[in-house]
């Protein structure tokens, strides 16, 4: 049954990755920090449903606002956000795997890296039959490729050790900051369109962000004061 799982948990994260590495190179950076905005609100979903997690009053709140604001957001795309959807619910449901599993955080990666490895592995060794390769042909190019295995590694490592100590539904407020950044980097570095409506949906979420932080600030202090 645990090897089923880790298989289960390989297939979310290369699906997640997939779409991402794609969303990235082909000018769909926000709508990719979309998926990740919706994240949380699947991740607290599946804490309150599969886990029986509950929920504080403001966190209540602020999925209510965030809501709104990704419905808001998928009115202006026009469309089903495939891609924001497909990010969403395979981290989310990865997360709940890993949660479900309870083994440390080394070791699982490290299972489900060799399981996906053989998919990659006859990839690269395809595309490099072709001549499409990049792995090995420029330094600072092959350079770039092996420091993103560190960083995609490194949150990783620290998101499998958290599903283990951490309610979920915790792990899905803190999971906003990722999307915040990717939504800097399209609109500031990779200046992609950002009309008034997708402004007014994103300007929700972070009214959301305000009301867990207030959240946080507030449940925080109140340990600090049961401890004392």
């Amino acid at each position: 049954m645990v090897a089923v799982k880790l298989s289960i948990s390989s297939l979310l994260v290369s699906v997640n990755w997939l779409v991402y590495i794609w969303a990235t190179n082909n000018g769909h950076v926000v709508e990719a920090s979309l998926g990740y905005y919706i994240n949380p609100l699947i991740i607290i979903g599946f804490g309150v449903i599969f886990l029986k997690e509950k929920m504080r009053r403001l966190q209540w709140a602020a999925v209510t606002i965030a809501s709104i604001g990704v419905f808001v957001l998928t009115l202006d795309y026009g469309r089903l956000p495939w891609i924001a959807l497909t990010l969403a619910i395979s981290w989310g449901s990865y997360g709940l795997v890993k949660k479900r599993l309870g083994l440390g955080a080394l070791e699982g990666l490290a299972i489900e890296t060799f399981v996906s490895s053989f998919f990659y592995l006859g990839y690269l060794i395809y595309i490099g039959n072709q001549g499409t390769g990049q792995f090995g042909q420029k330094w600072g190019l092959t350079l770039l490729l092996m420091s993103a295995g560190a960083i995609t590694a490194i949150p990783l490592l620290l998101f499998n050790g958290s599903t283990n100590r951490l309610p979920f539904t915790t792990i899905g407020l803190l999971q906003y900051i990722t999307p915040t950044l990717q939504f800097s980097i399209g609109v500031w570095i990779l200046n992609e369109d950002m009309p008034t409506a997708r402004w007014i949906g994103f300007l929700i979420i972070w009214a959301a962000l305000i009301t867990l932080t207030l959240d946080l600030i507030k449940s925080s202090r109140a340990i600090n004061n049961s401890i004392a």
